[in-house]
């Protein structure tokens, strides 16, 4: 915002300019408005701002616009109206209205012609107050006291002439001045969402509008804020450094406020945790299943891994397996009178483990479970309906270590192999049928890799033991055929690839044998 020139309203370009706009038709030059009552006293800044928050249109339009305009060719559409027409409209509708009593834009009373410009060719002419302008505005105060003086010692009469180029915003800029003609801006501000807010704010901070910047404060603070809208905010206020003058409050919406070193809402990762353990005790399953996805799609969004550390979540984690631990164990001999936990705490696990995996975290965690000889022996004892949810924690793991998600030794991996594969073999065909949203590829696909990454002689004992059951369970059974084919390439293919180089001429057969 450059703020150019102020000279005496009877200069030639300034009356060259003014009749301009009479030429270009944005003024009546037909019907002139009455001249002024020469008897009425000056008004003063009280009766110069409005008391009334209705708006009328006024008979007369007051304000100069000056933009280029060019005569329709012949054989033409008529020209679509663009960006600019829809402002230069919303422009002259801000200065052709006012409340009754204010007298903003009113050439009559007024004593200043201001010239607005913007750097993307758009001007702007209105009738201002020397009285009202630098009675609220800081930068008008130094711009305009020691000119005027001088202008009045020479005895000079008529309206001053004021250019303001490259502001950022015309029609912000005449919003904010009209706010200056307001008795109450609060009660005018509530007519505008926060986008204009925000320009309004940012032109009285940088015109020294204090009542402006504090009546914008005020309303961020109380008025709802669309999602969108909170980075705007945030950013403008921390750009504007307005923390003295009420910005800090309106910041509480969307930060925590650090005051010696404590945070005044507490600890994120004491929150978060309270809100694991509500998830995990909650009674209403639907209601559970909901807030599980949405605490994970939170954690998700979060950009910063320290916000919860592994000890609290590994915690959490323990003692959902010492819960499923004693109910599976209980239901093993017989008594299923809390068999129903069983499948609560495994979905409690499969979660916990969604949280791990993105952190990455969960080696401890596929340890740990690999480790449960005891739940492995004690798996068909119970009744499937019971049990298939602890395979969704197995299944789990073979899509993280197939991924690459999960880095544990080649001898962890086979130990989770070793004490699930059997058990999660005789739940498929449940957890198929039963788990809604259940990915079946995406779990062949984790076991087929998981296979695939342990040593060559390992992958035959599983991948051979799935042959002779797949045969014989079918569509129960997860189909890793694609592991199958890529182990026997491995074995076979490769190795009689390399027999055929040349060899000794007395060696005419190849042996195989399997590794």
């Amino acid at each position: 915002m450059d703020f150019t020139t102020i000279s005496n309203g009877h200069s030639p370009s300034s009356c060259s300019k003014f009749y301009s706009a009479l030429t270009a038709g944005l003024l009546n030059p037909h019907s002139p408005p009455p001249p002024p009552d020469k008897t009425r006293s000056s008004p003063t800044l009280f009766e110069m701002m409005s008391n009334e928050p209705d708006v009328h249109p006024r008979t007369q339009n007051q304000g100069q616009i000056q933009v280029p305009i060019s005569a329709p060719r012949q054989n033409q559409p008529p020209p679509v109206i663009d960006k600019q027409a829809l402002t230069m409209q919303r422009i002259s509708g801000l200065l052709s209205t006012r409340s009754p009593g204010t007298q903003f834009n009113d050439p009559y009373s007024s004593d200043i012609k201001l010239t607005l410009s913007s750097k993307d060719g758009i001007t702007v002419s209105m009738n201002v107050h020397r009285q009202i302008v630098v009675a609220h505005s800081r930068f008008f105060a130094v711009k305009l006291s020691d000119r005027w003086a001088k202008q009045q010692k020479n005895g000079s009469a008529g309206p001053y002439i004021v250019e303001i180029a490259d502001c950022d915003d015309v029609e912000v800029y005449i919003e904010t001045l009209k706010l200056m003609y307001c008795k109450d801006l609060r009660k005018k501000l509530m007519r505008d969402d926060v986008s204009k807010v925000l320009g309004i704010l940012k032109v009285s901070a940088a015109i020294g509008f204090d009542a402006g910047v504090l009546s914008c404060l005020e309303y961020l603070e109380a008025a709802p804020w669309a999602e969108d809208e909170e980075e705007k905010v945030a950013s403008l206020l921390a750009e504007l450094r307005l923390e003295n003058v009420g910005a800090g409050e309106v910041l509480k919406r969307v930060s925590i406020e650090v005051t010696n070193g404590t945070d005044e809402g507490g600890n994120n990762e004491e929150v978060l945790l309270k809100l694991l353990h509500v998830v995990l005790e909650g009674r209403d399953e639907k209601a559970r299943r909901e807030m599980k996805g949405l605490v994970l799609k939170m954690l998700r969004e979060n950009s910063s891994q320290n916000d919860l550390r592994k000890e609290p979540l590994y915690s959490a984690c323990d003692g959902c397996l010492e819960h499923l631990r004693n109910h599976f164990l209980r239901a093993a001999s017989s008594d299923l009178t809390d068999a129903s936990q069983i499948a609560r705490q495994a979905d409690n696990l499969h979660w916990i483990l969604d949280i791990l995996i993105d952190r990455q975290i969960a080696e401890d965690f596929l340890k740990s479970w690999a480790s449960q000889s005891e739940l492995s022996n004690a798996h068909s004892k119970i009744p499937a309906v019971h049990r298939y949810e602890v395979s969704r924690v197995t299944a789990r793991l073979f899509v993280g270590i197939g991924k690459g998600q999960l880095l544990a030794s080649k001898e962890v991996r086979c130990l989770l192999l070793q004490t699930w594969l059997v058990p999660f073999y005789e739940d498929f065909g449940w957890m198929r049928r039963a788990t809604r949203g259940l990915d079946r590829h995406l779990i062949e696909d984790g076991l087929s890799n998981t296979i695939l990454t342990l040593p060559l002689s390992w992958q035959q004992d599983f991948l051979l033991a799935w042959f002779n059951r797949f045969l014989n369970s079918g569509e129960d059974c997860p189909n890793i055929q694609r592991a199958f084919e890529i182990w026997w390439r491995r074995a076979f293919w490769r190795r009689s690839g390399e027999q055929e180089l040349p060899r000794e001429p007395h060696v005419t057969t190849a042996t195989i044998e399997n590794s």
